[in-house]
């Protein structure tokens, strides 16, 4: 079975994405896992070194600017899911506007960064990386601070890790992701609606309110 955009959209859309094994293989499957990770928008966790890197602004972020950049950043490590047959399904999502990248830049490198599915008011975090200290915490700082501001209402990362649940992630059974999938397919956002904040001041301060 041929596998498009279109297919890997409607997928989403019933709580399933798609991986491969490692980057040589030329398959990929289905996922559905019985326990979902999540990074509720209103509980993300901003420790006090967190909360003083984002305030010096010693970085730079980015919306779109570099998604096949964030894509091939995130599969330049030893084991890795992304194989070429997902890079071009998701470089495909985002020339249509449905998938999104986040990226850090610092002394004009490309430094941290995530990418992610968008539909309706949810975001399907798929990947992240980082080439400076706390790169991809200062990008999903950034981004969940976006997002909420942008009218999202779900933030799904697929699975929990110890660096996600650092942040604020938790682990719900896969009936109560479904449900809350349902309930954010019902709302609207668009990632684009609202500018990126204008600090880091103004991120940590918005997302302390919120948690």
């Amino acid at each position: 079975m041929t596998v498009s955009p279109d297919l890997v959209l409607q997928a989403y859309r019933v709580g399933v994405f798609p991986m491969a094994e490692h980057r040589n293989d030329p398959e990929i499957f289905w996922v559905d896992p019985r326990h979902r990770g999540i990074l509720p928008l209103d509980g993300f966790h901003v420790s006090r070194s967190l909360a003083r890197t984002l305030r010096r602004n010693r970085y730079e972020v980015t919306l779109d600017r570099d998604f096949e950049g964030v894509m091939s950043a995130c599969a330049d490590r030893p084991e890795t899911w992304i194989n070429e047959e997902i890079t071009a399904l998701y470089a495909a999502l985002h020339a249509r506007g449905d998938a999104h990248s986040l990226e850090v830049w610092q002394d004009g490198a490309l430094a941290g960064g995530v990418y992610g599915v968008t539909f309706d008011a949810v975001f399907c975090g798929e990947s992240m990386f980082s080439r400076i200290r706390d790169g991809s915490k200062i990008a999903l700082a950034w981004l969940v601070d976006h997002l909420n501001r942008a009218g999202f209402r779900l933030f799904d990362t697929q699975f929990l890790t110890a660096h996600l649940a650092s942040l604020g992630g938790v682990e719900i059974p896969r009936a109560d992701y479904h449900a809350r999938l349902k309930e954010a397919m019902a709302q609207s956002a668009d990632f684009h609606a609202v500018p990126l904040a204008a600090s880091g001041q103004d991120v940590v301060q918005r997302i302390t309110q919120t948690s």
